[in-house]
């Protein structure tokens, strides 16, 4: 039995749906693997709790989150005064799983810092935290390879659909000439609720409501988490170096519901498409924006909680995935595919 350790940064949506699947999947890894995963570190905006010997309950440390406490109040171990980026520092882990706020407004910290601390310890990094790859995509992944270590990251792009690993690994030896993706939900969810007669208002406060928006929505409305998940996309599976200028980004906020309203007359359905085309010299042209598609195309029948992602090759055809995300346990058990992915 290899036992693997685990350290986790952020208890928030995704943390602390991930040590509820630890929790209910540590039994069938064991015995469908020969792997234990054991939690021995974890930490949110409060504190932390560090037990290297017997490791944590993630299902106590889920119970602490759900009452609206902090990971700090885990009996004897927990500890106020000792954030992120110290129990990354001191921790002895064999696997960093980071699912920190995306904060790029702040240069993607503390996520980045926790990566690159990490990384230089010898540790695998697992990450849904789009944040730190699109801040220093080809730094991270040069850090990984000089400490011989993996960095994994497919739940940064559309939750828990492998749209990723699809490009990167079952694509391979392709010339990719067109790839398109609708891999933020909570547009797509707003859009529906324009085209069927609601206001901005109501469509942004029942998505509110739903748990698919947060904050003031900018982030997700005027189109900058696509546009993230696009530069993901473009350094990963098309080797193309890009950063958030390269993409040329229109949100959703600037659309009119009686635009929207009209295409759904029409058998069209608005999603916020990020794309990418290739030119001839073989270079992309990278854009995000809100787009009417028609009923046979394959990415326009998706429904309020799906996203898909779309490539055109030239040896494989076209395919397309798309997944079905009614809750975010998707996104977070994309870490566990990820820490899958090194060890087994």
């Amino acid at each position: 039995m290899e036992t693997v350790r685990l350290v986790l940064i952020g208890l928030g949506n995704l943390g602390r749906r991930l040590c509820r699947v630890l929790e209910e999947k540590r039994a069938s890894l064991r015995q469908r693997y020969d792997l234990d995963l054991v939690l021995v570190g974890a930490a949110d905006s409060r504190g932390a709790a560090y037990d290297p010997v017997d490791g944590l309950d993630p299902g106590r440390v889920a119970d602490l989150k759900a009452a609206g406490g902090t990971v700090a109040d885990y009996p004897d171990v927990g500890r106020e005064d000792w954030l992120a980026p110290a129990l990354v520092e001191t921790a002895q882990a064999d696997v960093l799983l980071e699912a920190s706020p995306v904060n790029l407004e702040a240069g993607a910290e503390p996520g980045l810092s926790c990566i690159r601390t990490a990384l230089r310890r010898g540790m695998h990094v697992a990450t849904p935290n789009k944040g730190p790859l699109v801040v220093a995509y080809q730094e991270l992944h040069e850090l990984a390879a000089a400490h011989d270590v993996q960095l994994r990251f497919d739940g940064t792009v559309a939750g828990g659909l492998p749209a990723l690993y699809l490009g990167e690994r079952d694509l391979r030896g392709a010339v990719i000439s067109r790839m398109e993706a609708v891999p933020n939900l909570c547009t797509g969810y707003v859009m529906d609720m324009l085209a069927d007669g609601m206001s901005w208002e109501e469509a942004t406060a029942r998505a509110h409501e739903e748990g698919v928006l947060e904050g003031d929505g900018s982030w997700d409305l005027e189109g900058w988490d696509a546009a993230a998940k696009l530069v993901i996309l473009t350094n990963a599976v098309l080797f193309q170096p890009t950063t958030m200028d390269d993409i040329e980004r229109t949100g959703i906020t600037e659309l009119a519901p009686e635009d929207i309203q009209s295409a759904q007359e029409r058998g069209e359905q608005y999603r916020l498409l990020a794309s990418a085309e290739r030119g001839a010299d073989g270079s992309y042209t990278l854009s995000v924006a809100p787009v009417p598609l028609s009923s046979d195309h394959p990415l326009g029948r998706l429904g309020r909680k799906q996203m898909g992602v779309l490539y055109e090759t030239d040896i494989y055809g076209t395919i397309t995935a798309i997944i079905d995300e009614p809750s975010p346990v998707p996104s977070a058990a994309t870490m566990l595919r990820d820490v899958l992915d090194i060890y087994v």
